[in-house]
């Protein structure tokens, strides 16, 4: 850190304060999305005073007034006067991610971010100290299982559903275009949850067969909640690790990995490779690391997610490539999108 901060960051710190205040931010945005503030800017196109917006959220016009403000010194929202009282947009950016009706909507992504992920940073201490999970201390269930936790409910299971489904509206066009993935005819996206990044793939080769396959209660909450009208896309309910893979050509595996130790992915890579013909492939998708230490500093941030959450880490590329090789793959390529979520596709 020493090495990129100015000497004006020595007399002052900005940039360290900046950081510190980083979580208050985020619990500003996260905040004005659970109260609906996007959703009713949006839809009455035209600014709103303070207090009319508090009025139509149920909310305290000084709170509602406070809120407002810091969303306009953050530039998503924005302040003009009129007739003497200040009214507030929304900025584009805000209509296109923030409003729940948009099609590019983050709003199930920044839920999932404030009622489970938030409260598991809490105890980071405790995830650092101890080197796992802190599912128990936050949650009361056990560490040993993630996905018992994670689908805790129907209300949880539906959170990260939609946590997964606007990842893929957001990233998905870039991760599987990354390669030319038109030889594959019959792709199998394991552990696809909602389904949003099979549809990226079938809107993309719409010559290939993609098929969803997760659990039993997923596949059921995906067809019930996440189905559009011209699906083209199938779901099937399986267990990637302790049941059946059904026969493809390439095998998707998007942000599975890392939620595991290295031992039980080079277990579930060996039997992807045994289901795998000649020629067939594993596309894996994680968000990967540089392999100096250096960042980018998102990947890193998710890997203390990981720590925090799940099992498992995220990685630089040479480590998911061993990986592949260890299990029977070759020709791996890498391809970083320059985005959230970066690309490896592998060979049999």
């Amino acid at each position: 850190m020493a090495e990129h901060l100015s000497q004006s960051e020595l007399d002052y710190p900005f940039k360290l304060l900046e950081y510190f205040n980083g979580f208050r931010v985020s619990k500003v945005i996260f905040s004005a999305c659970e109260l609906g503030v996007f959703d009713l800017l949006l839809l009455s196109q035209k600014p709103l005073s303070a207090e009319l917006v508090a009025q139509e959220l149920g909310a305290s016009v000084d709170g509602i007034e406070r809120l407002l403000d810091v969303l306009v010194g953050v530039d998503i929202l924005e302040v003009e006067q009129i007739d003497g009282t200040a009214c507030y947009s929304s900025t584009d950016v805000a209509n296109l991610y923030l409003a729940k009706g948009s099609a590019k909507s983050l709003h199930d992504m920044i839920i999932y971010q404030s009622q489970t992920i938030y409260p598991l940073w809490n105890n980071m201490v405790h995830a650092v100290r101890e080197g796992k999970n802190q599912n128990e201390k936050t949650f009361g269930i056990s560490p040993e299982d993630i996905f018992q936790t994670i689908y805790r409910s129907e209300e949880e299971m539906l959170k990260f559903m939609g946590l997964m489904n606007s990842t893929w509206i957001l990233d998905g066009h870039d991760i599987v275009t990354a390669f030319n993935l038109s030889c594959f005819k019959a792709m199998v996206d394991l552990g696809g949850c909602s389904g949003a990044l099979a549809r990226e793939l079938s809107k993309a080769y719409p010559s290939s067969s993609v098929t969803v396959l997760d659990l039993p209660t997923v596949i059921q909450t995906a067809r019930q909640h996440f189905s559009e009208q011209d699906d083209t896309i199938v779901f099937q309910e399986g267990d990637f690790f302790d049941g059946d893979i059904p026969p493809a050509d390439l095998y998707i595996l998007a942000r599975i990995l890392h939620d595991w130790k290295e031992e039980k992915c080079v277990q579930l890579l060996k039997k992807i490779h045994a289901c795998c013909q000649p020629g067939g492939g594993v596309l894996l998708v994680e968000a990967l690391l540089f392999e100096n230490r250096r960042g980018p500093v998102m990947a890193q941030i998710f890997s203390l997610n990981m720590l925090v959450q799940t099992e498992g880490k995220e990685h630089p590329p040479s480590q998911y490539s061993n990986m592949l090789s260890f299990a029977g793959f070759h020709n791996v390529q890498v391809c970083r999108t320059g985005k959230s979520y970066d690309a490896i596709l592998a060979i049999k």
